[in-house]
């Protein structure tokens, strides 16, 4: 492909992270692309920097196809370094809600209060953003928490130059992929690596999917996972009576959900006395609204058109009440733990509203705190590997746990009440390896 060509796949590509089409058929090729593509904003500015010096010699320069090419990456730059001003925007965004949400003075239940050079972007870490080798961080692999093969396995991380680990803070993470794909190993991996080696116990769970499994089997793994946690974290360091759950997407509704609903029996069946609570969650771009009742255009769409037919295997005519019973939002009582609820403004597949609703109402019932970070132009799946973006979520979730784990383990309530704001309306056996 020549110069031209290439400038015009790139300008194309850029136009569509700026401006994604939204919706989950017709915007799902566009939500792929403008997610990798935000995210990589930096490296591939850096590449059609490159390609266009080339360009610039007497004998290439002249020629309209190349004049036209350097007009497309001088449009191609602005847009990139827009998309790079946004993920940079994130650093004081996710400050912001943790003062927001915990109080200015949160920083003081914090170990240490982080350096300028802990808030930096680490850009020597975002050269390879694929490289997930982290030799600092061991890895317990496929560990059975349920009978349902390879799909009631768990991953193990820990700090691997512990040698004796114990009573450590415990991270249960469960993947995303639309209740019906998605693997442990492939989802919130900087998280996780980033928590281990700051020594805490991450766990990152498989469950059963639909449409062979309709829902709820996907709650009933997660909470079977938790029990499982409480039972047998202890023989690897963690501590079974500190659990916090995060998940991105159908990840983000789940441990949600499972936050929610500690006490339903009927999503416990044969451990029904297992307590299956969790001290805090922190759901990324969830959806947390099966039923329809926030009146959202894309609730009711991804009702009718996807969790109907895929997920439960049932319309929402027939059952209505099983499509409520799945609503975090419809569960919430004031008994919910902590929430740190994160969602960005780009996403094309769940309505950044419905965090919106999700955080009012919790604020509203709950007794616990409730801290929400509205990440500008940030897409779905944002932080599946290193970006600017993601390494800045990171760091507030490090804080954000420091916080909460430093309060509950002092024995402070952490049900204190904060002045707060609306939410921002604007933009077997296990192996292991180092």
């Amino acid at each position: 492909m020549s110069y031209l060509p290439r400038q015009a796949v790139l300008a194309a590509l850029t136009a569509n992270a700026l401006r994604p089409v939204p919706g989950l058929r017709i915007g799902f090729p566009s939500f792929i692309a403008g997610w990798i593509f935000g995210e990589l904003a930096p490296q591939v500015l850096a590449l059609s920097a490159v390609d266009s010096a080339a360009q610039l010699r007497p004998s290439r320069r002249s020629t309209p196809q190349t004049r036209l090419g350097l007009g497309l990456a001088a449009v191609t730059t602005a847009g990139l370094a827009h998309l790079i001003r946004q993920s940079q925007q994130v650093k004081d965004r996710v400050e912001e809600a943790l003062v927001e949400g915990l109080g200015v003075d949160y920083v003081e239940q914090l170990d240490a209060v982080p350096a300028p050079a802990d808030l930096a972007t680490p850009w020597r870490r975002l050269v390879n953003p694929f490289n997930f080798t982290n030799p600092a961080v061991k890895v317990d692999r496929n560990i059975a928490y349920a009978e349902f093969g390879r799909r009631s396995m768990l991953d193990i991380y820990r700090p691997a130059d512990v040698i004796s680990l114990a009573d450590a803070p415990v991270l249960l993470q469960v993947h995303g992929g639309g209740w019906r794909i998605g693997a442990k190993h492939r989802q919130a991996i900087p998280l996780m690596q980033h928590m281990a080696q700051r020594g805490w116990v991450c766990v990152a769970i498989t469950y059963r999917l639909a449409p062979r499994d309709p829902f709820p089997a996907h709650v009933i793994d997660v909470k079977r996972a938790i029990a499982w946690v409480k039972e047998h974290i202890a023989d690897y360091g963690g501590n079974p009576d500190y659990v916090v759950i995060t998940g991105g997407s159908a990840g983000g509704h789940l441990s949600s959900l499972a936050a929610v609903t500690p006490d339903v029996k009927e999503w416990q069946p044969g451990f029904e006395d297992a307590d299956t609570s969790v001290q805090a969650a922190i759901p990324h771009y969830g959806i947390y609204d099966f039923a329809g009742s926030t009146g959202l255009r894309n609730a009711i769409r991804m009702r009718d058109g996807f969790l109907g037919p895929k997920v439960l295997m049932k319309r929402w005519k027939d059952d209505p009440e099983a499509f409520e019973a799945a609503s975090p939002i419809l569960r919430i009582d004031g008994d919910e733990p902590d929430f740190f609820v994160i969602h960005g403004t780009g996403d094309t597949l769940v309505d950044v509203g419905q965090a919106r609703m999700f955080v009012e109402k919790l604020r509203r019932v709950s007794k616990k705190s409730v801290v929400y970070a509205e990440l500008p132009g940030a897409q779905h799946a944002f932080d599946t590997f290193p970006s600017i973006r993601s390494a800045h979520v990171v760091r507030a979730i490090e804080r954000y746990l420091g916080w909460h784990w430093n309060t509950w383990r002092a024995g402070l309530p952490v049900d204190h009440e904060v002045e707060v704001s609306p939410p921002v309306t604007t933009e077997g056996a296990g192996t292991s390896e180092g």
